[in-house]
């Protein structure tokens, strides 16, 4: 389950752990890759029998992500949203008519959903040692996610303590929606400002210990089984399944037909 210490997000898993924590003992650069691979696969479907494979598939993980539900689901409401918002603006201004705009919507969150799944079950030290030491990317974009996956919790907390801070000095809506409106994007501004003089702070930090400079000892050694290979491995296989089942039901429909 994910932990809230401090100012850090962590993924608390036992050491007894069984089959419900199954998909955070993957190394987290097979994750993202297998998640890269289902996106870029979908891009071309335009029907929604092909998607719906693949959500149908990642929706059945869930249960052995190690991911508590109800954090997905809040994580999950922009995709939703974007979801739905497709489905309505390609059933007013589509042509392709409802199955175009169904599966458009559909293959938005079956893009979203193994990319969430794969971000949320890992831990942020370890996704950021897998990008680096097995998909071989630069240290400075690495250690970025990183800061940031950490920062999510921090910005959660200066939300509510800007929040708190404004309802200190009496400054309320007061039932008016147009004023909530406008504290809202008020607060949003206050912390849009933090988030900036801490990502300053955090760039003088790196600029400082030299990263991206050269070639730097690892602390810990980001190791890939035998599972991971078959995780990414997967990804096609999926894919393929999903694309024959489209075609044998005649639903198939590519973005360039």
């Amino acid at each position: 389950m994910n932990a809230h210490r401090g100012d850090t997000l962590t993924l608390d898993v036992p050491e007894d752990a069984g089959a419900r924590h199954l998909l955070t003992r993957f190394n987290p650069a097979a994750k993202l890759l297998a998640a890269l691979v289902l996106a870029l696969g979908l891009v071309p479907a335009a029907d929604p029998v092909t998607g719906a494979v693949v959500l149908a598939v990642v929706l059945a993980v869930v249960p052995v992500s190690g991911v508590d539900r109800h954090t997905l689901l809040v994580l999950g409401v922009p995709f939703l949203l974007m979801g739905g918002s497709t489905l309505v603006v390609n059933l007013l201004y589509g042509d392709q008519g409802a199955d175009g705009a169904l599966g458009a919507a559909v293959r938005v969150l079956a893009i979203a959903l193994p990319g969430l799944l794969a971000a949320v079950s890992s831990d942020p030290t370890d996704l950021a040692d897998g990008l680096v030491q097995r998909l071989r990317m630069p240290e400075r974009p690495a250690m970025g996610i990183l800061a940031a996956l950490r920062l999510v919790p921090l910005l959660a907390d200066q939300w509510r303590t800007i929040t708190l801070a404004r309802r200190a000095r009496g400054i309320s809506a007061g039932g008016n929606p147009i004023r909530a409106v406008a504290l809202f994007f008020g607060r949003l501004f206050s912390l849009l400002v933090r988030s900036i003089r801490t990502g300053t702070l955090l760039a003088t930090a790196m600029d400082a210990r030299a990263f991206g400079t050269g070639p730097r000892t690892r602390a810990r050694v980001s190791r890939w089984g035998r599972g991971d290979t078959l995780l990414v491995a997967a990804a096609p296989a999926l894919l393929a399944a999903a694309y024959a089942i489209s075609h044998s039901a005649g639903t198939l429909v590519l973005l360039w037909t």
